[in-house]
């Protein structure tokens, strides 16, 4: 029989330093502290984080988890690592924004082949710096060392929210009507999804490499496709709180608009949305014509630079725009609700 003898321990011969990962933990805990709000109790280091619930009968909670995905390839090729912990938490912040939800506190999950210390704190950075921007708390986490599960050099990033919003102005998407206005936020780039297909064409297909400039910008391709994955709770906050009617919301995320959208609709309406109304950013106009995708596709692939739509009466709009020129909130008002059957049709 074999046994291990060496002056390390036989985890960390099998892979896994205890000692490595504890002290990477230890090296987040102020960074983690600067995002702790009022509610919290305690600090980070417990088996659970401790979170006091909001007051009143009406207040109910909303969840929400969701990844980074494949963006962590660009991350990794970069050797950027702060700004996907920024794209998990903007992300899980509009998922439950959509139904009018305040986020309040944020835990990450982080698996890995072997822990990186210096990868590791600048993802937990950019968690960081999100929490901060969106007024919640980074409470806790796990990072778990699984070698022989993820490649070497590479991780996974999971994030879970939780936020709360008032019974009584829960926004689900039921009141909408035939004659509503549909508003789009512009997104920046690609958000968290569609990286595969994005990966093959310009590496791929293209041998471009993350350095080269993507043509007609005077970005880099790695900066097209790394670039942050916004919050959109502002600009919308700002709405609800200045008692715009909005009648539902949805995030273009995964499946894009004709999947995203369908999820706020009534089956008696369709969302008509007129793509000529916003400027299509270039990276996406770029996998498009070297990848020789269909342009319906990238419409549920991508979010072609809408990342979030807000849809309202259309008496609200003049307030609702002037509301997001205060806040220097960039919008187009991108198409319509006509009577349908609960999908997504294009003008142009």
């Amino acid at each position: 029989m074999n046994t291990i003898k060496d002056t390390k321990s036989a985890y960390a011969q099998a892979g896994v330093n205890i000692d490595v990962k504890m002290g990477a933990v230890a090296s987040i805990k102020e960074m983690v502290a600067s995002t702790k709000t009022q509610s919290v109790i305690g600090g980070i280091g417990a088996f659970g984080g401790l979170h006091k619930v909001p007051a009143g009968k009406d207040e109910i909670l909303v969840a929400s988890t969701d990844g980074v995905g494949t963006k962590l390839k660009i991350a990794a090729m970069m050797n950027k690592h702060d700004t996907v912990g920024q794209d998990i938490v903007n992300h899980c912040v509009n998922d439950i924004l959509v139904q009018g939800a305040k986020p309040l506190f944020f835990m990450d999950y982080v698996g890995t082949a072997k822990v990186d210390p210096n990868v590791f704190k600048s993802v937990v950075s950019g968690l960081c710096k999100a929490c901060r921007e969106n007024k919640m708390a980074l409470l806790g986490g796990e990072t778990a060392e699984m070698p022989g599960l993820y490649p070497l050099g590479e991780y996974d990033l999971v994030g879970t929210i939780v936020g709360h919003v008032k019974k009584s102005e829960l926004i689900t998407g039921k009141s909408i009507r035939a004659g509503d206005v549909i508003i789009g936020f512009p997104s920046g780039g690609l958000q968290t999804n569609g990286f595969s297909l994005a990966r093959r064409v310009v590496f791929d297909l293209c041998g471009y490499s993350w350095q080269d400039k993507l043509p007609g910008t005077n970005q880099t391709f790695g900066e097209a496709l790394l670039a942050v994955h916004k919050s959109f709770l502002k600009p919308v906050a700002k709405l609800l709180e200045r008692k715009v009617r909005i009648t539902g919301m949805a995030h273009i995320t995964g499946g894009g608009f004709p999947d995203n959208i369908p999820r706020v609709l009534p089956k008696v309406v369709n969302a008509v949305i007129d793509r000529s109304s916003w400027d299509v950013p270039k990276i996406f106009t770029f996998i498009e014509r070297q990848g020789k995708v269909d342009h319906d596709e990238m419409y549920r692939v991508f979010n072609m630079g809408i990342g979030y739509v807000v849809i309202l009466p259309k008496n609200q709009l003049e307030k609702a725009t002037n509301i997001l020129k205060a806040q220097h909130q960039p919008y187009s008002v991108i198409g319509v609700i006509r009577k349908g059957k609960g999908i997504v049709t294009y003008e142009h």
